[in-house]
């Protein structure tokens, strides 16, 4: 990314802020909110398929609101484990990490 898009994106976050509207921590990676999540919904996995692991449901924030996602499958990466989405609470906000490959 070069500089004038980082400065950019980094003006939008801020006004993004003083408005107490939810900003984009870092893109593509996560948000924060002051509204916590609800409850993670209980979900049976399916059986096992090869070649694919099961991603577990979650609260996703959009619209203002949070909208569950259910589980789903996804292709495996070889030497990769699947780490689920997953709300942390940050001080006064609610952090959402997306999930993601881990070797």
């Amino acid at each position: 990314m070069n500089g004038s898009r980082k400065a950019l994106l980094l003006g939008l976050m801020m006004a993004a802020g003083a408005v107490g509207v939810p900003t984009v921590a870092s893109a593509g990676v996560g948000i924060d909110i002051e509204i916590a999540p609800p409850p993670l919904r209980v979900e049976t996995a399916p059986g096992p398929r090869v070649g694919y692991v099961w991603a577990p449901g979650y609260w996703e924030w959009r619209d203002r609101a949070h909208v569950w996602v259910p589980g789903r499958y996804i292709r495996e990466r070889r030497g990769y484990h699947w780490v689920p989405d997953r709300w942390d609470p940050r001080g006064p906000r609610w952090h959402h990490e997306r999930g993601h490959w881990e070797r």
